[in-house]
């Protein structure tokens, strides 16, 4: 070690500082889970303008709270670029302004593409002691979520309103972020469609979206009973109950957003096989929304789809995939060609034809 130090000491003080970063790494959202907790991030928003320490303390108005320690939270938070920090009347002020900047601005609560939902998510005390099991995990198979609470994560989810409320929440931040993303890459992905069905909707948001914007599409959101209960009315979309791996409605065309990486291979082929089942021979269109692994790549997504592809496998047993895996899906359930749309999001539009 010590010869390897005096060949190379600024390698090896990289290495340091890298290792120390994926060990405090989870710190991070630790931060973030705290500020969106005080509703700091919708607290500067409703100013509309940065705000110093204080004014952020005295709208929190709590009779206890520690400013120079939440003044260490949002330094860190500063620093990684999640809030502004300045000093507006000169280099000799010491009173420091937070402000939001892109990134927390997916912070806001009532934001239609808030991930506020999706950072409590993975808080949760269904979720957070099943990281613990990673190492089982990859010696003996199976998944976290069944080891720590017994259930699997969706018969979790319908024994347990709460968790599913704000696992619902969570799926609708997303799918609002990949909806505004489609507007400019897909706009005219649905011209020909008359009917889409939404396999795993959710809520109903996506779908709802969709028809909004293409008022000639019949919509209907197919998800489990525990979940459409929950869903909202959307004009021109009809909540419909199911089971994927039995049947799908038949529509001109069929949606899948972040369904397939839950699953392992052979069901997904079981899902892919329905799917063809419910659409036309000739016309019929299959438009996943995943994402595609290419860790060789260089774009701002790489590093966090290989985060989300141990996320499903913790949870639910599921992976992210390469293009050569989703081909050889495709193929085995009934698809023979297929093409990939990049959007401005970390999913891409995988469109398959029979």
């Amino acid at each position: 070690m010590e010869r390897l130090e005096a060949r190379d000491p600024e390698g090896m003080l990289r290495g340091q500082a890298t290792i120390l970063q994926c060990i405090f790494g989870f710190m991070d959202s630790v931060a973030l889970k705290c500020v969106v907790e005080l509703d700091i991030p919708d607290i500067i928003n409703s100013h509309g303008c940065p705000l110093s320490l204080s004014s952020i303390a005295k709208s929190i108005n709590h009779p206890s709270l520690d400013i120079d320690r939440l003044s260490r939270i949002m330094a860190l938070l500063a620093h990684r670029g999640i809030f502004t920090s300045s000093h507006p009347e000169g280099k000799h002020n010491t009173t420091t302004l937070y402000g939001l900047t892109n990134s927390s601005k997916f912070l806001l609560r009532n934001s239609k593409t808030s991930l506020a939902p999706l950072l409590m998510l993975q808080y949760h005390e269904g979720t957070v002691p099943n990281w613990h099991h990673l190492s089982n995990i990859v010696k003996e198979g199976g998944n976290g979520f069944a080891r720590s609470n017994g259930l699997e994560l969706w018969d979790f989810a319908s024994s347990n309103p709460e968790f599913n409320t704000l696992f619902n929440k969570a799926m609708d931040g997303i799918s609002s972020i990949t909806m505004e993303a489609m507007k400019t890459s897909y706009k005219d992905g649905f011209k020909e469609i008359g009917s889409l069905v939404d396999v795993g909707g959710g809520s109903g948001a996506m779908v709802g979206e969709i028809v909004k914007a293409h008022p000639h599409i019949k919509g209907i959101n197919f998800d489990l009973p525990h979940v459409v209960a929950t869903a909202p009315e959307y004009e021109g979309v009809t909540h419909v109950v199911g089971d994927m791996f039995e049947s799908i409605p038949a529509a001109d065309a069929i949606l899948m957003k972040w369904i397939l990486h839950t699953w392992d291979d052979e069901n997904c082929i079981k899902v892919l096989k329905k799917c063809r089942q419910a659409l036309p021979e000739k016309t019929g269109k299959l438009i996943i929304m995943e994402a595609v692994l290419n860790p060789q790549g260089f774009d701002l997504f790489n590093h966090t789809r290989l985060i989300f592809d141990l996320v499903m496998m913790v949870h639910v047993e599921g992976k992210e995939r390469s293009e050569v895996e989703w081909k050889r899906l495709l193929e085995e359930g009934g698809f023979g060609s297929y093409k990939i749309i990049k959007i401005p999001a970390m999913i891409s539009i995988i469109e398959a034809y029979p």
